[in-house]
């Protein structure tokens, strides 16, 4: 679990290490990020539906 804690930490934060990452690879990570919330919001809902159900 806190491997998982801290890979969630880390594609929300932003890399200095390399100033100017391609297009294609910002474009990947942006839907990467939006596919990590759109799971944790449907995993929220399914524990919602699971708990008051």
């Amino acid at each position: 679990m806190k491997s998982f804690l801290f890979y969630f930490i880390r594609v929300f934060r932003k890399d200095h290490t390399n100033p100017s990452p391609g297009l294609n690879l910002r474009m990947m990570h942006g839907i990467n990020r939006v596919s990590i919330i759109m799971f944790a919001f449907a995993l929220l809902v399914m524990l919602y539906r699971a708990i008051f159900k």
